[in-house]
């Protein structure tokens, strides 16, 4: 394809679908016990949340480097790419898109073209998706990053958390928000508002919170034919039960893909967490799945 698509690990795809759109992903660096590894390739989801359930444990995470990202858009670029559109993490979370776009400044700024999706997970991952099926549609650079662009601003991404304690130590809320689930013992529903993780409301039980997590992502498909992506850490159970009500409240559901978090995400949220992303499909042509696909058992 001339347009490369290039992203982050924390956006979660399905390795199919990387695969299926030659997606470059560039791994975060996740820190625990002295150990920097690479999220995904040398330390995963079990490892964070093991890391994270033992007493006095800390775990953390750094962005890649400017020249990893150098690496990966060369080796595009090599492959037959004539321009490459890099989608990240939200800026206000990471410093992984200043990465990239410090990489974009050695490569060229008029062949990369570097877009903060201020959104996580599969808040940027659908981004990314978009802009890697219209890529393969054959769409120009502009058109790809401005596919990323108008979809991630149209996703809402929710969450609950066990506890804001791993938030407010990795500087992810603050820590006067942070109170709301320790003083007040409720289960905060937060999300991801203008790229930071903001509370939304507020709710007694994990129970009502996973009710309240279905309801928003009823509210925000709001009869439109939609894509969602159900995450967790360590909370495989609350994730399908979760789908199930989804798939049963969202007639129009065109993908749904249930997930484990990774472990540069999973660090901050920690184990227990669910999240829902819910992304209005594009009346585009290139952003909606082949004829025939199906995701985690639903046909688009």
């Amino acid at each position: 394809m001339p347009v490369a698509v290039v992203t982050d690990s924390t956006a979660y795809l399905p390795a199919e679908l990387v695969a299926q759109y030659s997606v470059e992903v560039v791994p975060l660096y996740v820190v625990m016990a002295g150990h920097s590894g690479r999220e995904g390739e040398e330390i995963g989801p079990a490892d964070v949340a093991r890391a994270l359930a033992t007493r006095g444990q800390r775990v953390s995470t750094s962005r890649p480097t400017p020249g990893d990202f150098v690496t990966a858009y060369r080796r595009r670029l090599a492959a037959g790419a004539d321009r490459i559109v890099s989608v990240h993490l939200s800026a206000e979370l990471s410093g992984t898109v200043d990465a990239a776009r410090l990489a974009a400044a050695q490569v060229g700024e008029h062949v990369v073209t570097v877009v903060d999706s201020r959104s996580a997970a599969m808040g940027t991952g659908f981004a990314v998706l978009a802009a890697a099926r219209a890529a393969a549609a054959g769409a120009d650079a502009a058109s790809v990053a401005a596919a990323a662009r108008d979809t991630a601003a149209a996703t809402r991404t929710l969450f609950v958390v066990d506890t804001l304690e791993h938030l407010r130590r990795g500087g992810r809320i603050g820590s006067a928000a942070s109170l709301i689930g320790t003083a007040l013992a409720v289960k905060p529903v937060l999300h991801v508002s203008e790229g930071r993780v903001v509370p939304l409301e507020k709710v007694r039980t994990s129970a009502r919170a996973l009710a309240r997590l279905v309801q928003r992502g009823v509210e925000a498909a709001d009869g439109r034919a939609v894509s969602v992506a159900v995450h967790h850490l360590a909370a495989p159970e609350r994730a399908e039960r979760l789908a199930a009500e989804l798939r049963e409240r969202l007639p129009l559901l065109r993908e749904l893909h249930v997930s484990e978090l990774g472990a540069a995400i999973g660090a901050h949220v920690g184990p227990g967490a669910v999240g829902l992303v819910v992304a209005p499909a594009s009346s585009q042509p290139w952003d909606r799945p082949e004829t025939g696909e199906e995701e985690d058992g639903q046909p688009d």
